[in-house]
């Protein structure tokens, strides 16, 4: 079982989820949501890289899988939430995990297989593939959702070809 940690980058706030999974199967272990509202973007983005940090040395997850940038059209949305993205990747990249991307259509796919799917669809698979009892706020159900999109395509691809150094 391998120890994956999902990110579903925000400026306002960022979800993080951690499953175990081999491919097959995978285990919930913990989730949570930074909120980063009220503060100017250089200490968002300071707070996300912290918390992720900390969150990393807890927690010890091989790697991680962050949702891609979408388009939008505001230009501003999309520059800050390429920011909250780069300050998780780099908290990965500082405590040595590998890094992987998705686009939210892989991740709406591989856990709801409908790559259009809503945030209410999303939620409710995550719960049942998890078995998870509790209330998930949006944000950690979509980190949840894009680290088992890791586990059910990345994890198994690369798995079968170790990665060349």
């Amino acid at each position: 079982m391998i120890r994956i940690l999902g990110i579903d980058p925000g400026s306002v706030k960022t979800g993080y989820g951690i499953i175990e999974s081999n491919g097959q199967h995978s285990r919930y272990v913990d989730s949570g949501c930074i909120k980063l509202a009220a503060k100017d973007l250089p200490d968002k983005l300071g707070e996300i890289f912290s918390v992720l940090s900390d969150v990393i040395t807890n927690q010890h997850p091989r790697e991680m899988a962050i949702e891609q940038v979408f388009l939008s059209k505001n230009a501003s949305s999309a520059l800050k939430l390429g920011h909250a993205r780069g300050a998780a990747i780099t908290a990965g990249v500082c405590a040595r995990l590998d890094v992987y991307e998705y686009s939210a259509r892989a991740v709406k796919q591989s856990t709801v297989g409908y790559g259009a799917a809503n945030k209410e669809q999303i939620q409710h698979m995550v719960l049942r593939l998890l078995n998870i009892r509790k209330v998930l706020q949006e944000d950690e159900a979509d980190a949840l959702a894009v680290a088992l999109c890791h586990a059910h395509t990345g994890l198994s691809a690369h798995m079968l070809q170790p990665k060349s150094l």
